[in-house]
């Protein structure tokens, strides 16, 4: 699967992830798992609703989310990278 970053995406990444290792280590744990198969239940992925109805989200821990746009079967672009209330 192809992933592209929103600049949003970096920003966030840099100022909500990077310094923490264990995130990290995390989020590209889960990453690796969207990419070989988006599906599997570990990653709760689900689709939005409302304003956001044509996104999707997975989980990386209990409460930090990936909010992303699909754009094909297998390309997606990652939108934003936070806890539940600072994606929503």
């Amino acid at each position: 699967m192809n992933i592209r970053l929103y600049p949003r995406f970096e920003k966030s990444y840099k100022n909500r992830v990077a310094s923490n290792k264990k995130l990290v280590y995390q989020t590209e744990e889960r990453i690796a798992l969207f990419q070989s198969n988006h599906k599997n239940p570990i990653l709760r992925d689900h689709p939005l609703t409302g304003a956001k109805r044509r996104l999707r989200a997975f989980s990386i821990t209990g409460d930090i989310r990936i909010v992303y746009l699909p754009i094909s079967k297998d390309e997606v672009i990652f939108l934003d990278i936070g806890s539940h209330n600072q994606v929503y």
